[in-house]
């Protein structure tokens, strides 16, 4: 099982976006409530499945754009961090942290 790591109240990778990714997410939470509103009133399966691909292209786009912004901002300030130390450690685990969170997008 996958654990959450708490991390300081340090500004998130994705702070400067935060308002357009808002956007987007409430945009897909009415697709998603569209596409229940489909199967309460018995629309075509082929109908509700093509709304099903448009919300998980939306999420799937929302989820590359949160690890663009991971990877330019939290990864960037680790190796900064990792050289001030002197401690490669520090940059290797926020790579595994990308890497898995990535690994969890795909399966």
């Amino acid at each position: 099982m996958d654990t959450v790591v708490e991390h300081a109240a340090e500004p998130r990778g994705y702070a400067g976006d935060k308002e357009a990714y808002l956007r987007r997410l409430k945009r897909i939470e009415g697709q998603v409530r569209g596409i229940a509103r489909m199967v309460d009133e018995d629309q075509y399966c082929i109908d509700v499945l093509t709304q099903v691909s448009a919300v998980t292209k939306a999420l799937h786009a929302v989820s590359l754009g949160l690890v663009q912004d991971h990877i330019s901002h939290c990864v960037v300030s680790a190796a900064r961090e990792a050289d001030a130390a002197g401690d490669p450690r520090i940059v290797d685990a926020k790579v595994q942290e990308a890497t898995d969170a990535i690994g969890r997008l795909i399966r």
